[in-house]
């Protein structure tokens, strides 16, 4: 073949219905045809589809994912070939480097950019090639410099013509297109910035387990083969590579399903497992249920120190099997489930027995796997006590990635220092949009913001954590959106910092539901993200709102919901399932959980002081415990014709926080209580400064959408070097005017976002000083775990108070200095 070299094209980001184009920097999808365009679909007619039956099963699987999408949108069956070698005029050719003969021709002929592909990690091109032999006008060309890269141009182009990666998720069905056309510009060429990008399934107890037991797999009643290949296939879609699988005690180790990981492999992802599943084993089922049919045999105790030998054999037995496939493995050892390691007390023991599994683990894969063991990825990764293990000196292989956890609620508590850095293995977060434990789960609704994800996953990247990303996202939905924004982020971080990370939700908004209902869609999800920073819906039981505070937010949830539900009247019935799941049901059920608990409480003190409309409060409060009820039995059994049942449930793990609270139920004749002396208070949000400055090199920055209040000031970029206290002068800071009325002593506290410092040792600071006296520094980042974090990751904030002596009314300067990376300054409060 003689092919010559053309055009290309980039991917879709916004819709642009003016020109009927999806298009990003001139390279455009659009349905009216020009003289230079490639027709996948022109007259009722799509362009065939070709690859070679030698390539991957993944691509096999991609093309004929992009002949149904195809379908999908236009109602036209591509027609899809096999080692054809007669191409049509206008060919769809879809392949991997060194695996396609339709590629390797083109690669030969100079008509792809061999350098931009071979040996590269997940890249792909998309790109137009005119004339490339006789007969054939034009050709479209999608290639991979592996399988994976390849099915992500695939799906990436998909995504273009309008398929969104949640068309199945979360029933977003494309408007329908009679013809289909690419402008042709430069290849687009596209490579990962994480390597290894990937979710977690987990406490899926009250969602994806029943519902997939009910719906999905309904042979062996749990998550099995039919739902991981909708998994797989939402992981392809949304350049993902990567999965832990559902682990908990509702739900039979992935291995346990034989044709699980032969999916897996099909699917092209890559198979790990959590932090406290060492070696790919299911401890929950596999140990403690599963042992004795496996082994014949009641399994001992699940103690290294104790049980080493059958311990080692269990977990080489899992090597042998999983050898094959493509696998992370996670090194060390927790308990059998979320649990500390049993073993010694002393905290050094721990340490060099832990040190001893690893060895031992590592001696296992080199004698199973046929490949030096610093060439078979592993992962340890220091979540809950295993940190503190780490940090008393635990000696790590270099080639081990190191995966840093947050805090469970979106804080991430620790990163690799300038040392750690240098290490061949490199590193990783393991990062949460969705908890149970303590101090509370959220497990119900998904209501962290894409700007707190990608502060804090933005903060790890700059710390070289680009070794692998894997989020904790329960049972998918209703996470779908966060969930997207976290894999978008892991393929470009660039695309989405945190200085535009709150642009994201209208960008999603235009390209899931159009571009008409990007703005109203992202102004409902800001407040929606905002309130939750207060107080997710979860915990609202566990946050105290003074009255004023409460009826705000009583108010501002009102105000959303009016504005989502006369939004959902203008949404085309293609879309109505999707509005509901994505937009609708998170927002009315984050609403009546607010009136539920606020009104309770406001019934039991109106009762208390003789107010006859604490009845009223009380039938509020009932009315809206009735509703979530309502609107979730709406979401399992009528939306999508009952495709979801089984999925939501509105009390998950039956806390009390789901239950009917105590409401009045009658008036006392005479007032008991009193009414609280409201203290006045001077409120200032931290980005209204009236002066700021910054070191040379670094900039103090206002986040939207980040924290208390809806805005943060922090400094950028993340890696500077802390302030001495002695060198405040070094420090970038903020300067706030504030009117006092009178004289004395007066207390100013700093609200802040509850992050951790960035390495062992360093801590969260800021100094403050009024009229220039002497600054006052504070550290903000508690030990974990203790109450004051409890109190920190509920609320939403973390706070320092200091004493100031104002002896002058009128107009004082109050100066921030901010001292530490990760600082995240949200309000000041001064009474």
């Amino acid at each position: 073949m003689n092919f010559r070299n053309l055009a290309g094209l980039m991917v879709l980001m916004f819709l642009l219905p003016r020109q009927n184009m999806a298009q990003r920097a001139g390279i455009a999808v659009s349905e009216i045809n020009s003289v230079s365009f490639f027709p996948i679909v022109d007259e009722g007619k799509a362009s065939p589809i070709y690859f070679d039956e030698k390539d991957a099963e993944v691509v096999k699987i991609a093309a004929e994912a992009f002949k149904d999408d195809i379908h999908l949108l236009t109602s036209i069956t591509a027609p899809v070939f096999k080692n054809n070698p007669a191409l049509s005029a206008y060919p769809i050719i879809i392949g991997t480097l060194g695996q396609s003969f339709y590629i390797d021709q083109l690669a030969r002929a100079g008509k792809i950019d061999r350098g931009t592909l071979s040996g590269k990690w997940e890249t792909f091109s998309v790109s137009v090639i005119e004339n490339p032999v006789k007969g054939v006008k034009r050709a479209l060309v999608i290639v991979g410099s592996d399988r994976r890269g390849t099915a992500y141009g695939v799906f990436q182009l998909s995504r273009m013509l309008g398929v969104s990666p949640l068309y199945w998720w979360a029933d977003v069905k494309p408007a329908t297109k009679k013809s289909l056309y690419i402008k042709a510009g430069q290849p687009l060429v596209e490579s990962p910035s994480v390597k290894y990008r990937g979710i977690f399934i987990n406490d899926e107890d009250w969602g994806i387990q029943p519902w997939a037991a009910k719906m999905m797999d309904t042979d062996v009643k749990d998550i099995g083969p039919k739902t991981y290949a909708k998994i797989f296939e939402l992981l392809l879609r949304l350049k993902a590579n990567y999965i832990w699988p559902g682990m908990h005690p509702s739900t039979k180790a992935f291995y346990h399903y034989a044709d699980n990981p032969v999916l897996a492999g099909k699917y092209a992802i890559i198979l790990g497992s959590s932090h406290c599943e060492p070696m790919l084993r299911n401890n929950v089922f596999e140990w403690t249920e599963n042992f004795e049919h496996e082994y014949g045999k009641k399994p001992g105790e699940w103690r290294y120190d104790l049980n080493k030998n059958e311990i080692a054999y269990y977990w080489t037995d899992r090597v042998k099997q999983a050898k094959n496939y493509e696998s992370v493995y996670t090194v060390g050892m927790r308990g059998i489930h979320d649990g500390s390691m049993p073993g010694p007390k002393d905290k050094n023991a721990k340490v060099k027995l832990l040190e001893e599994i690893i060895t031992d683990q590592r001696t296992i894969l080199s004698k199973n796997i046929t490949k030096p063991v610093n060439s078979i990825p592993q992962i340890f990764c220091p979540y809950k006590e295993v940190l503190s293990l780490y940090q008393a000196g635990l000696k790590l292989p270099d080639d081990v990635t190191i995966v840093w956890a947050d805090d469970n609620h979106g804080y991430i508590r620790q990163l690799s220092n300038a040392e750690e850095q240098k290490r061949s293995g490199g590193s990783g977060v393991y990062y949460h949009i969705s908890y149970w434990g303590a101090p509370h789960d959220y497990l119900w609704l998904s209501s962290i913001s894409p700007s707190l994800i990608s502060y804090e996953l933005t903060k790890a990247y700059q710390y070289n954590a680009d070794r692998l990303w894997v989020i904790n996202v329960g049972d998918i939905k209703p996470a779908e959106m966060e969930t997207q924004f976290a894999m978008d982020l892991a393929w470009n971080v660039n695309q989405w910092k945190p200085e535009n990370a709150d642009q994201y939700t209208e960008s999603w908004a235009a390209e899931t539901f159009g571009a008409e209902f990007a703005k109203p869609i992202a102004e409902i999800k800001a407040v929606y993200y905002r309130l939750a920073q207060s107080a997710k819906p979860e915990h609202m039981a566990s946050v105290n709102f003074k009255n004023v505070e409460a009826e705000e937010r009583l108010a501002a949830y009102q105000k959303i919901y009016e504005q989502a539900k006369n939004l959902n009247d203008q949404i085309p019935a293609r879309l109505k399932d999707a509005y509901f799941e994505l937009i609708l049901y998170p927002v009315e059920g984050a609403m009546l959980m607010n009136q539920k608990i606020l009104y309770a409480k406001k019934s039991l003190i109106l009762a208390a002081n003789g107010d006859q409309s604490a009845l009223t409060y009380s039938k509020k409060s009932r009315a809206a415990f009735d509703q979530i009820q309502l609107i979730t039995k709406k979401y399992n059994e009528e939306i999508a014709s009952g495709k979801w049942n089984g999925m939501m449930s509105w009390k998950p793990r039956d806390l009390a926080v789901f239950k009917m609270p105590k409401v009045a139920d009658s008036v006392v004749v005479e007032p008991l209580g009193t009414v609280a002396k409201t203290e006045s208070k001077i409120i200032v949000q931290a980005a209204k400064y009236a002066e700021k400055s910054a070191p040379k090199g670094l900039t103090l920055q206002t986040f939207s959408g980040l924290g208390l209040g809806g805005y943060g000031i922090s400094i950028y970029p993340f890696t500077f070097k802390s302030i001495d206290e002695t060198a405040l002068q070094n420090a970038a800071f903020t300067v706030y005017h504030i009117d006092f009325k009178t004289q004395g002593e007066h207390q100013i506290e700093v609200k802040c976002l509850p992050t951790q410092g960035v390495n062992n040792g360093i801590k969260v600071r800021y100094a403050i000083s009024v009229n220039n006296d002497w600054p006052q520094i504070i550290n903000i980042s508690p030990a974990s775990e203790n109450n004051t974090w409890k109190q920190n990751v509920l609320q939403g904030y973390a706070s320092g108070i200091t004493k100031h002596e104002i002896n002058k009314t009128g107009k004082s300067t109050v100066k921030i200095y901010m001292l530490d990376p990760g600082l995240v300054i949200n309000q000041l409060e001064i009474q």
